[in-house]
């Protein structure tokens, strides 16, 4: 009897490979901070290393299906999930699982031990995220949290493909953190609102059915809040230029709350986030920004904004 290998192609999800260019930020980071070049070796190193935090991600999306499954059969959309519908089988999910898990530490190796205990990291709080009794998925502002730490942990692991010999800034850290709460957050409130009948919410998902719309904005108010205060510690430490980013950042996070508003909101499927053209300008322009920030001195900034008095003439 043949097998098909389409299904366990879909539960490992090679369509949120996008989501690793959140490695990225912390290439150029290093790059940036410790005033290194990207010669072609380094750019191999990303490339691959990519690959291997890719797979990783893989795995837990595989756990995550395996696991999910009897929830899935709730939500109007997940439901065709192929574990969910039956298409694909369990056990053979969870060899795939274990291989994906395997190859993905297994590259990483070749890397050094930072990168390699870094994607370890990533694939262990798949496994907290999902497996019981821990499965912090089920507990309120927990399940946020849990998920979003996934971001702080694919900016270390650019970082450590640039250089393995140090960390990069705590404040960077905790700021992409929050950032990452913050989707997650706006995610559950869109999730909330499109399911509706609080049945089925407890059905599909016990935390979600812990939160109200009120609870959901306030914990995205402070996310927001928490980003943007780490934000200034990291810009007034390393350079005052990013402050003029402040206004592209808050249309950015005001509009991705505005998606999260909308009926069959776009924010609970990341994957399909390229496809809002408003937000990907947004976006564009946040990174043109940056880099010319990066090549811009406005020395003005640093008067206006350095601590003390401004004395009157």
């Amino acid at each position: 009897m043949w097998i098909s290998i389409k299904p366990y192609i879909e539960i490992a999800r090679l369509d949120h490979w996008f989501k690793n260019l959140f490695v990225l930020p912390g290439v150029v980071m290093a790059l940036l901070l410790l005033n290194l070049p990207l010669d072609n070796a380094r750019v191999a190193r990303v490339v691959i290393g990519l690959l291997a935090t890719s797979i990783v991600a893989s795995a837990n999306y595989v756990i995550n299906e395996i696991l999910d499954a009897p929830y899935d059969r709730f939500h109007p959309i997940k439901k065709n999930r192929p574990l969910a519908c039956g298409r694909a089988q369990s056990g053979f999910a969870r060899i795939e699982y274990g291989v994906l898990a395997s190859a993905g530490l297994l590259l990483s190796a070749f890397f050094g031990s930072t990168f390699f205990v870094a994607n370890l990291a990533l694939l262990i709080m798949g496994l907290v995220y999902n497996v019981p009794p821990v499965r912090t998925k089920d507990v309120p502002i927990l399940d946020v949290l849990s998920e979003s730490i996934n971001n702080p942990i694919r900016l270390l692991l650019g970082w450590f493909l640039i250089t393995p010999l140090v960390l990069p800034p705590l404040s960077a850290l905790i700021a992409y953190w929050m950032l990452g709460a913050f989707f997650m957050a706006a995610k559950r409130l869109a999730e909330w609102r499109e399911l509706g009948d609080l049945q089925i919410i407890e059905r599909y998902r016990k935390s979600l059915a812990r939160y109200t719309p009120e609870r959901l904005i306030t914990s995205m108010v402070f996310y927001a809040s928490m980003f943007s205060f780490v934000v200034a510690i990291f810009v007034v430490r390393y350079r005052f230029e990013f402050l003029l980013l402040v206004i592209p950042m808050g249309i950015l996070l005001a509009e991705y709350m505005r998606l999260s508003f909308l009926p069959h909101s776009p924010v609970q499927y990341p994957e399909r986030l390229y496809k809002q053209k408003r937000l990907m300008a947004i976006c564009v322009f946040s990174v043109i920004t940056f880099f010319l920030l990066l090549q811009i001195d406005v020395p003005i900034l640093k008067e206006i904004f350095y601590p003390g008095f401004v004395q009157i003439k």
